[in-house]
């Protein structure tokens, strides 16, 4: 996983007005460790205007269009948590995992977000997250995976 999700893409304090500001930071910490092209943000955009990405449990997963593949420098995933909340379409959304993919190496960590959603206690110990550290270690697959 850590070739996903790196510690310099964990956002930990954020703040967004709009589903609309929180895509593009979410988008923007894409860009700035190097994953994703700036206009890979535009579609990620796009896509949430297409269909939403909000997953429940104060989760949204924003990502590109299948068109914008082609600007994924490498797979990764963003990890942005908004202590105070966005409004994404009606939804309370405190956590923003935003992933670029040109590939199927995202699987894994959506398998474990998935089963993350399911049990409270942990959707909740993400969504008070302190540090960078305790989000890598949240999410680190289960089997026998190493870094």
């Amino acid at each position: 996983m850590a070739d996903l999700l790196s510690r310099e893409a964990v956002v930990i304090d954020a703040t967004a007005s709009t589903a609309e500001q929180a895509i593009r930071l979410t988008g923007q910490v894409l860009v700035d460790v190097g994953a994703v092209e700036a206009s890979y943000v535009e579609a990620m955009l796009a896509r949430e205007q297409s269909v939403s990405t909000y997953m429940g449990e104060g989760f949204a997963i924003p990502h590109g269009t299948v068109e914008s593949k082609g600007s994924v420098q490498r797979d990764a995933l963003s990890f942005v948590r908004f202590p105070e909340g966005v409004d994404w379409n009606g939804n309370d959304v405190r956590i923003a995992i935003g992933i670029a993919a040109a590939g199927d190496n995202h699987v894994g960590i959506l398998s474990k977000l998935a089963s993350i959603l399911v049990d409270p206690e942990s959707a909740r110990q993400l969504r008070e997250v302190a540090d960078a550290d305790t989000v890598l270690a949240l999410l680190q697959p289960d089997e026998g995976e190493s870094d």
